[in-house]
């Protein structure tokens, strides 16, 4: 099969690789014991041209709509283990910067798109709330016009890049009694009087990551900061929605395929009975099962990343390759722990650390239980 990346995007992988692995993965015991990734290398991967690679090249971006190049660094990360240092990287480019491309206004694009580009801000999102997930329509957070400002009050949790971030893409209320037509994105800035950052969570995995609660306090944000219109926020929040889970289900193929690497290179050093693991019939039966779903997985999801950059990648589709990619990740690190035994359960290989890592990831972007409703309707239809 024909590979989608060319020979620029493959040099960009080069590039890419050769940072993960000079500048981030010598640090990620440090990431996962402080809970949080260090704010520099938002700044490095800026300074090389891996962040922002969709924002104009005028705000200093890489001013290209070809997603591939995302897609490479979510394969590479995934390739290293990084987990929530991933993920944090991820999330910045492939989930917050397109909000702020598709409806920041010129002076807004003046004012945050060079530091999205060059990492000096740090972008979140903040849907989720204590008593909302998935149900936006039960958000709570609230924000009423006062003059030239809105005052803000709520409360977001399991909030990505919660800690580092410096622009918070916040999802509030703005009319209660107006269901999906009452929600408004405002940005909310690091600094901002009432704007308070709870506990950074601490999770079965992701450890890298900064996953936190975020408090607001009657925050006065300028009307200034309404991202897109207000009243809109729900239809904006369905506009990226094909990307976040491509992105999702991008990085969980690769973390099938690092897992099964792990393994295969594992099962032929480690011996038991005086033999290979490898030589073992359930070893290469695991191992067979493992290979063939990879294997017929990678040509969906790459069809599914040339449709994205094409505009013709549908929500059911989406939800199709984070829904199996996701699954496949779990089931994956799930099957080739088991064969690294005891020393899978211990944080001296990477399979551990992944398969905790794992599971999260048919949990947020949308639950499998979420895709499946999405992939029904369209069956249905």
């Amino acid at each position: 099969m024909t590979s989608i990346y060319q020979d620029e995007h493959e040099m960009f992988r080069d590039s890419f690789r050769a940072f993960v692995n000079a500048e981030m993965q010598p640090n990620f015991d440090r990431y996962c014991d402080a809970g949080i990734m260090d704010r520099s290398i938002y700044a490095q991967a800026g300074k090389h041209g891996f962040l922002g690679m969709s924002i104009p090249d005028q705000y200093g971006g890489g001013g290209t709509s070809d997603f591939r190049f995302n897609s490479v660094i979510i394969e590479e990360l995934a390739y290293v283990g990084a987990g929530g240092a991933g993920l944090g990287i991820s999330l910045h480019n492939d989930i917050t910067t397109p909000y702020f491309i598709e409806y920041c206004t010129d002076e807004q694009a003046a004012r945050w798109l060079p530091g999205i580009a060059s990492g000096e801000l740090i972008t979140a999102i903040a849907m989720t709330e204590p008593g909302a997930g998935s149900d936006l329509a039960a958000v709570q957070t609230s924000a009423v016009r006062d003059g030239d400002e809105y005052i803000i009050n709520g409360a977001k949790t399991f909030i990505t890049n919660g800690i580092n971030s410096d622009l918070v893409i916040v999802v509030c209320k703005t009319d209660p009694d107006a269901g999906h037509k009452g929600m408004t994105l405002f940005v909310v800035e690091r600094g901002m009087e009432g704007f308070e950052r709870g506990r950074n969570l601490d999770k079965i995995g992701q450890h890298s990551n900064d996953t936190a609660e975020l408090f607001f306090s009657d925050v006065r944000v300028p009307a200034a900061n309404v991202l897109g219109e207000v009243g809109r926020g729900f239809e904006y929040l369905s506009f990226n929605l094909a990307q976040e889970r491509l992105s999702i289900a991008i990085y969980g193929l690769a973390a099938a395929e690092a897992a099964q690497r792990w393994t295969v290179d594992y099962v032929k050093e480690r011996t038991a009975f005086g033999q290979p693991l490898a030589s073992f019939q359930n070893t290469k039966f695991v191992l067979a099962e493992v290979a063939t779903e990879i294997a017929v997985t990678r040509p969906f999801i790459e069809q599914a990343i040339m449709k994205l950059a094409e505009g013709e990648l549908s929500p059911a589709e989406a939800a199709m390759a984070k829904l199996w990619a996701t699954e496949l990740q779990v089931r994956t690190t799930d099957k080739c722990l088991q064969l690294f035994g005891g020393y899978g359960y211990t944080t001296e290989y990477p399979i551990g650390p992944a398969y905790t890592d794992a599971r999260v990831a048919t949990i947020y972007g949308g639950t499998s239980e979420i895709m499946k409703t999405i992939i029904s309707k369209h069956v249905l239809a």
